[in-house]
């Protein structure tokens, strides 16, 4: 059995992350194998990832890129603000974001793409462990550009390309792709700000179309109107709508006597060539996840108890 020394276990931390009396015992139980002291660590951090697995991440970090037609964001999540922060988490997010410009956004695929002798998703698992934190992969969404570009805007930077909400925008034209950034970028800030429903009219989801002209509907009656003006009330609350939840109807937000669709249209003009948006994506850190109440106070109270 080899001599188990402060070097040894300080290099098998080093090497996982692991505590220094869990590096101790490993190396123990493996006789001074490193190797095997590194798997003993493995399976010992799966069991505790795996405890960890049912509480609610809900923090994190948005990513997005994009380069030559293509882009891709991605939301990987924490339980905690802090792990944002942690370098290890980002570069996680950086190569998993990598992955996923490779695998056209298709989460499935990024989770089980091998990246050396491990899936991203085995990665994530160790990262688990050494974080002491669940951790999830949630979400990834990608948009292409035949011609034209795609752009890419994180808001609430954590740090570059990645923060609290990541937007792709999708630009159709026959333009340089350097000159449709800068127009790509005041859409996708503008996308962040609003959070539209869909790109156009005939993409807002029917249930709620109908659920929207009902509650219109109802209210318009209870003005006891005269059919035929009921009838253009409706028209036109349903106009309001619209120009709240449809992008291209939206006010835009760097020049807001203008519609989206208006200023886009400018825009072209003075390119000298036809713009046209074909495709957003927003993700909001978190949106959609049903976030526990922590008593933090009980929490620490229940460790020191312990």
């Amino acid at each position: 059995m080899a001599e188990i020394t402060a070097s040894l276990v300080k290099e098998l931390r080093e090497k996982t992350g692991a505590g220094m009396l869990d590096c101790k015992k490993a190396l123990t139980e493996a006789a001074g194998d490193m190797e095997n002291a590194i798997d003993w660590l493995r399976k010992k951090g799966l069991s505790a990832a795996a405890k960890k697995a049912g509480r609610t991440a809900s923090q994190g970090l948005v990513a997005a890129t994009a380069k030559d037609g293509k882009g891709v964001v991605i939301e990987v999540n924490s339980e905690t603000d802090f792990v944002a922060r942690n370098d290890d988490f980002q570069a996680f997010v950086d190569e998993a974001m990598q992955v996923a410009l490779d695998e056209d956004g298709d989460i499935e695929a990024v989770k089980n793409h091998k990246a050396g002798d491990k899936s991203v998703a085995e990665k994530l698992t160790d990262l688990v462990a050494k974080i002491g934190e669940n951790l999830s992969l949630r979400r990834s969404a990608s948009l292409k550009a035949d011609k034209g570009a795609v752009v890419s805007y994180v808001h609430g930077a954590v740090t570059p390309g990645k923060g609290k909400i990541g937007v792709l925008v999708a630009l159709e034209s026959d333009a340089p792709a350097d000159k449709l950034e800068a127009l790509g970028k005041q859409i996708a800030m503008h996308v962040a700000a609003t959070n539209p429903m869909s790109l156009d009219i005939s993409g807002v989801d029917a249930h709620e179309l109908e659920r929207e002209k009902g509650i219109i509907a109802e209210q318009a009656k209870a003005s006891g109107k005269p059919e035929a003006i009921i009838e253009k009330m409706v028209e036109g609350r349903l106009r309001k709508f619209y120009e709240e939840v449809v992008l291209l109807e939206q006010a835009f937000v760097m020049d807001p006597d203008k519609k989206v669709k208006d200023a886009v249209a400018d825009f072209a003009k003075e390119l000298g060539s036809d713009v046209k948006i074909t495709g957003f994506v927003r993700f909001g850190l978190g949106e959609g996840i049903e976030k526990e109440e922590t008593d933090f106070a009980a929490e620490v109270a229940a460790q020191l108890n312990k």
